[in-house]
Order: structure tokens, then C-alpha cells, then sequence
């Protein structure tokens, strides 16, 4: 292991060399994330997810700053460009920013104005005009016209000197740094409409009004503010600028250009004493640091900072998609109970499914309550008759058009009070039921019975059935389309497999999907897990997974603790004790005299019996036994909340029910960095604007409401045209 790597991941995490060494070394060694925060604390020193991806990251961060480092010494080396000066300051730099910089002046060029100057041999000019030597410059000029190479006159040859000083004025690492120091502390952000393509397309400019003339600090912007102007620019609605002021930025341009000798190359030869140029050669230099900021620096800079600014954005959009997913894939579940799903529909009909605790699908129907049919008395006899059936305890309610009808209708069916009525987001359930997954799930079936079956799932347990669906169409997202697809699929992907890990997946009962986010899985064994399953029936034991095809020691090792096998002959099968420490536990067992199975239940008085220190040695620490002690308490412990059931306000259907003063309850639908929304029942979800989620002042929305949460809101305003809903939760 690179011990210099290992050193810059530190000083870039801040975490302890220990920790960042071990976690490198063991995700080298083919270790998942999950495995290595679960299992191997003692190596890490207890480090989280979060900061074992980190280290991750930053790792993959600096060994590409320093494979584009060695990129640039090569090139510079082939061409015989560089020297100890130069060397020593790219092995300096500790950002890509700085290296493309310093490499730059030297960076292979297509033609430009100041290389065709050079070419007809007006360099030498142009170190005149900067060396300070230069008394009477339209005399210097004139030995340069050449009317052969096309300078016929003074001010062709002061033109083409004044392009050279222009471009390494543009091409100075001191000059760039300054610049953009100052790009990022006084830039303003400002965006205009492009009026020609608003009148084309008045209904899709309209999304962009409040930018048509708007401008702010770019130090203050807000993520969401860059997305939103950056789409409007893509289709074609604003235009929009980073720039600071020109007064500044020419200022310090000159500053630094005005100088016998030309500009410093690097920063730290700006910094030193320095003699100013004069007369008439000033005038030629500064007129060449003004075109060099106006042609040169300032669009180049302003694209430097266009793309921080949206990858700041972006990483932050994506990280907030991440947060609201992790929240909607830990929702809580109903459980193994017994399900019938209603999928609303108006003129086709309500689709109804039996599913049973195990959640297969038993049988289906249509049904059809609502107008224009109105038959709620047939519909009632069959969903009666369906219930006596299969024992159903709880109806599962699509939240999607006729939704909040339907659950009108059934609780006026008679049903019997031990039978729930819930409404389940339905977000994403088309989706799936058009899916290769889902056709293969149900290959018998049509679209609007697997989505029924979806929505049944879903209340029984969210996790395992959103899974199944690309997480972009579950809708919890901010500007997802318009970020890095890649980054944002590898979070999305992140987020999933600590989800389905920190729950633990029953392997007798999961689908290929869900068991393919399992740590050390993937498709191709999930696939053969159901396969050996299928053709074996169910596991016995976690030792049997050792015994399906492609399914070796290294893979065992990382997916076993995540994989749950109720009624097992061995009871550690259904916990995370991981069988490595099966030993362990039955050693603990022996001492104090009882069986394992006697060490397991929320109240043992023989399990606190046992002293953990004695256990502890150079592999097993008392991280690792206190996770081995709170499984026995709790084997295959469930970490998501109680399942409790929501109703929204019996008297409002419609945006048009609502009147500024309600007060009302609700559920968070989605968190963006500006605010929530909340889900009131109308069918067009309300926006809690951030400085209306508390009486307090809240940075950051998440810390205040998190995804499902229930709450209650007031209306404070309805704009019926616009289709839209101010919320607020103070309280005052």
C-alpha cells in the first residue's frame, strides 16, 4: 500500500491514519462498505458509512489529481519544457485547478492571435515593451514592419506584440489565481430572458419567471437557484452571467501586468517588490491586460466558475435526493400481514389484489365504485367477500387519481374494525409494472395487476418493493434530470445497499432485486441464489449458501451477516451476528451454562451474567461484542419505526377547498434545499418554504422534517393559477 496515499487521504479526511490505512486496505481487498462499517470496527476504529465512504472518495480524488500530474511531467519532459522551478511547484499543487494552470503556458495551442504574431517575429516586441527599456515605442515598432509578413504599419506590429502580452498575461498561474479569488468572492450572478424565445414558448418560459431579470452574490446562491437558471438557459428562456466587477477585476489584472519584466508566472513571484512600468510602453501593456481580461480571462474564468458552481450544486442536489431516499426506503412496514391492494380508477375500474403475508399474489379483480359506474354495491360484496376469504388485515390504498375516493368508499363498506385503510404513495408504480422485473415476476399478468400487486407490497414492506423501481421515478428528487447521471446513479446505488444492509433481507423470501443490493452480491449471484432456492427449497442454514454456484468463501464472508433465514436450525442464522463469531457466542453460552438459543430474548437475566472484557483480544473488541449482545437481545432487529396509519382532513378534496388560515395535516412528499412539500390530500402537493419550517432560523431543512413525516400545516396562501400552495409550520 502507498504509505504517501495513504498519508494524503488523511490529511484530506482529517480521520486518523489507522482508520483511513485500514479501510483502503480492506476495500482493496475486496470489502463492501457495509461489510467494513459492520463488521470490522476494531480495524477502523468504529468509523461510519459516511466516513468510510469518504475515505473512499478522497482516495479516488487524489490519485486522480496525481495521475494528471505525472500526465503533465511527461508531456513536459517529451518537449523538453521543463525545469526544476516548474517541477517543484506541480508537485506543489494540491488541486487540478492549480495544475492545469501551471501547465497551461505550456499546454500544445490551436492557432490564436498571438501565436500568429509570433510567427511573424513579433515577440521580441513584445519583450521590449515589458522590459522597461523602451523609451520610444513607435520607434521600436517600425524595425518590426515587414510588409512581406503582413505588418504594414506601427499599429500592426504595437497589435500583434500586444496579443503575445495579452495571451501570457491570460496564461499567468499568479494572474488566474488573483482573478479567481476575486470570481469567487465578488462575482454576481445574474440572469436575463431571452425575449425572442419567451414569446415563442410563453407557457414553458413561464417556469422561469422569477429569473427573467434577477441577480445575487455568487458566494450566496443557492444550489437550486443555479439548476433552475442553468435549465432555463439549456432551453433557451435566460441567459446567465458570473462576473465581478470589471472595475476590480481590471484593477488587479494590471496590478499585476504593469511591471518591468511581464507578469509573474507564479504566485509566489507576485507577491515580491517590484518596479512599475511607465510611459508609453504602460500604455501599450495596459491596453494588452484589459483585452487579455475581456477576451481572454474573464470567459474563461466565468466557465471556471459556471462549473463549480453546478458541480456544487449538483453534488448537493444529489446528496439531498440520497437523504430523502434513505428516508423513504426505511419507512416503516406493516409486516407479514395478509394485504388487499386497490389501485383507483375511474373509468376502468379499481383493480383489486390479494396478497398474502408473504406476498405473493393470490387473486385479482376489477371493481368498479367510483363514476361514472357508480356499482358500490357490488364492489362492496366483493371486497367483503375477499376479505372473509383470505383473512385480509389491511387494505392498501393507491394515492394517485380517485385515490381519496376509494378510501371514501371503504369506509363506508362496513369493513370489519380489525381491517386498516391506507393510503400508499404509489410514486414509481407504473414504472415497475412495465418493467423487465416486473414481467418476469408476473409474466401472466397485465401492467394494472402487477401495479395493484406494487402498491400491496409497498404497505407491507416499502424497502423491499421500491427497490425494484429506478429510484429517479419515485420523485423525491431536485433537478435530478439535470445532474451527472453517473454520479447521481452511483449515490442513488450507495444509498440503496446501506439501506437494504442495515435492514438485513430474509433470504427465503426476497426477490432477485433486493438481494442483489446485499453486500458481496450482485445480479449475477442473486440470480443463482433464487435459482438454488427454486430448485432446493428454501435455505436451511447460512452454511448453505456456501454451496451455490458461483458463491465462494470471499463472497460468504461479505453477505452472510445481511442474510436472515427465520426458523434455522442454528437461531444466529436469523440475526447480523456474523457466522465468523458463531464460535464466540457458543462459547459464551457454554460458560455461563446454557444453550445459545437460551442467550436470545428482550429479557435475559443469564446474558447479563456474561463479562464482554474477558472475550476481548487482538480480533474481537467491544465494538463487536456490543453488536453481538444487542442482536441476542434483538435477533434480526428491525431498524425502522412502528408502522402507524395517516388520514388527511375529511373536508378538503381540492385546492379549491382550501382558505388561507387552515390548519391541517399532512405528509412530507419531498425535501429540497429551499423548503419541504406536503402532501394535504388535493392532489397538488403544498410548499413549506424554508423560512416557515420552524420559529427559528433553519439552515438546513432536513434538520427539521425528514421524508413521510407526518405533520400539521397552515395554509398561508392558494394560488389557484398557478397551481400552487404556500404552507408554513410555525407555530405562532
Amino acid at each position: 500500500m502507498d504509505d504517501a496515499l495513504i498519508q494524503a487521504v488523511t490529511l484530506e479526511t482529517g480521520l486518523l491514519e489507522r482508520g483511513v490505512r485500514a479501510v483502503i486496505e480492506l476495500s482493496a481487498s475486496g470489502a463492501t462498505v457495509p461489510f467494513i462499517a459492520r463488521y470490522r470496527k476494531e480495524a477502523t476504529g468504529e468509523l461510519d458509512e459516511e466516513e468510510i465512504r469518504g475515505i473512499l472518495e478522497a482516495k479516488e480524488k487524489t490519485a486522480a489529481l496525481w495521475k494528471r500530474r505525472e500526465s503533465i511531467l511527461d508531456s513536459l519532459k517529451e518537449r523538453d519544457l521543463l525545469n526544476t522551478d516548474l517541477e517543484k511547484a506541480l508537485c506543489q499543487a494540491t488541486a487540478l485547478s492549480e495544475l492545469e494552470d501551471l501547465y497551461l503556458p505550456f499546454r500544445p495551442k490551436r492557432k490564436t492571435r498571438a501565436s500568429a504574431a509570433r510567427e511573424v517575429g513579433l515577440e521580441p516586441l513584445a519583450e521590449l515593451l515589458v522590459s522597461g527599456r523602451c523609451d520610444d515605442v513607435d520607434a521600436a515598432a517600425a524595425d518590426f514592419i515587414d510588409p512581406d509578413k503582413g505588418t504594414t504599419s506601427v499599429e500592426d506590429a504595437l497589435g500583434g506584440a500586444r496579443d503575445i502580452i495579452a495571451e501570457e498575461i491570460s496564461e499567468s498561474a499568479a494572474v488566474r489565481a488573483c482573478l479567481r479569488e476575486l470570481f469567487a468572492r465578488k462575482a454576481i450572478f445574474s440572469a436575463i430572458s431571452v425575449k425572442k424565445r419567451c414569446e415563442e414558448d410563453p407557457k414553458g418560459s413561464a417556469r422561469f419567471r422569477d429569473y427573467f431579470d434577477w441577480s445575487e452574490a455568487v458566494k450566496g446562491v443557492a444550489g437550486h437557484r443555479v439548476l433552475a437558471v442553468r435549465r432555463g438557459a439549456a432551453l433557451g428562456f435566460l441567459r446567465w452571467h458570473l462576473l465581478p466587477p470589471e472595475e476590480d477585476a481590471l484593477l488587479s489584472v494590471k496590478h499585476l501586468s504593469m511591471r518591468v519584466g511581464g507578469v509573474p508566472s507564479s504566485l509566489e513571484a507576485s507577491e515580491g517588490p517590484h518596479t512599475p512600468l511607465h510611459g508609453e510602453a504602460a500604455k501599450q501593456v495596459a491596453s494588452a491586460a484589459e483585452d487579455a481580461y475581456s477576451r481572454l480571462l474573464a470567459p474563461s474564468l466565468e466557465t471556471e466558475l459556471k462549473s463549480v458552481l453546478v458541480a456544487r450544486a449538483e453534488e448537493e442536489s444529489i446528496l439531498r435526493f440520497g437523504e430523502n431516499l434513505r428516508e423513504l426506503l426505511l419507512q416503516p412496514p406493516l409486516g407479514p400481514r395478509s394485504v388487499l391492494a386497490l389501485d383507483p380508477g375511474l373509468r376502468t375500474g379499481c383493480k383489486l389484489a390479494v396478497i398474502s403475508s408473504g406476498g405473493a399474489l393470490l387473486e385479482h379483480d376489477v371493481i368498479f365504485p367510483l363514476p361514472p359506474q357508480n356499482k358500490k354495491v357490488e364492489a362492496t360484496r366483493r371486497i367483503l367477500e375477499l376479505i372473509a376469504q383470505y383473512g385480509i388485515e389491511a387494505v392498501a390504498v393507491g394515492n394517485g387519481t380517485g385515490g381519496r375516493e376509494s378510501v371514501d368508499f371503504l369506509k363506508e363498506a362496513g369493513l370489519p374494525a380489525s381491517v386498516s385503510v391506507v393510503s400508499v404513495d404509489e410514486s414509481g408504480a407504473s414504472v415497475y409494472s412495465a418493467s423487465p422485473l416486473a414481467r418476469e415476476e408476473f409474466p401472466d399478468q397485465d401492467v394494472t395487476v402487477r401495479g395493484a400487486v406494487s402498491i400491496g407490497r409497498r404497505l407491507q414492506d416499502p424497502l423491499a418493493e421500491l427497490v425494484k423501481i429506478d429510484p429517479k421515478s419515485i420523485g423525491v428528487g431536485q433537478y435530478q434530470h439535470d445532474v451527472d447521471q453517473k454520479a447521481l446513479k452511483k449515490a442513488l446505488d450507495q444509498t440503496v445497499e446501506s439501506c437494504v444492509n442495515n435492514v438485513g433481507v430474509e433470504l427465503n423470501s426476497a426477490s432477485v432485486r433486493l438481494l442483489s443490493y446485499v453486500s458481496g452480491v450482485g445480479e449475477k449471484l442473486a440470480s443463482s441464489l433464487i435459482a438454488f432456492r427454486n430448485d432446493n427449497g428454501p435455505f436451511q442454514s447460512r452454511s448453505q449458501l456456501l454451496s451455490v454456484p458461483g458463491l465462494g468463501p470471499k463472497a460468504y464472508e461479505q453477505a452472510a451477516g445481511f442474510l436472515r433465514i427465520r426458523g434455522a436450525n442454528n437461531p444466529l442464522d436469523a440475526s447480523a451476528v456474523h457466522p465468523e463469531r458463531y464460535t464466540l457466542v457458543e462459547k459464551m453460552a457454554v460458560t455461563v451454562g446454557v444453550s445459545v438459543g437460551d442467550l436470545i430474548g428482550d429479557d435475559n437475566t443469564v446474558r447479563s451474567t456474561i463479562d464482554l472484557h474477558s472475550y476481548i483480544n487482538e480480533h474481537t473488541g467491544m465494538a463487536t461484542l456490543r453488536d453481538i449482545m444487542a442482536e441476542l437481545e434483538k435477533p434480526g432487529r428491525d431498524p425502522r419505526s412502528p408502522f402507524e396509519i395517516f388520514s388527511f382532513d375529511e373536508g378538503v378534496r381540492s385546492p379549491e377547498d382550501l382558505r388561507e388560515g387552515m390548519i391541517l395535516p399532512g405528509i412530507v412528499t419531498n425535501i429540497t434545499s429551499f423548503g419541504a412539500f406536503v402532501d394535504i390530500g388535493v392532489h397538488q402537493d403544498g410548499l413549506v418554504h424554508i423560512s416557515h419550517l420552524a420559529d427559528h432560523f433553519v439552515k438546513d431543512p432536513a434538520e427539521v422534517v425528514r421524508l413521510k413525516q407526518q405533520v400539521q400545516v397552515k395554509v398561508i396562501s392558494v394560488d389557484l393559477e398557478r397551481r400552487r400552495i404556500g404552507l408554513s409550520m410555525k407555530r405562532e
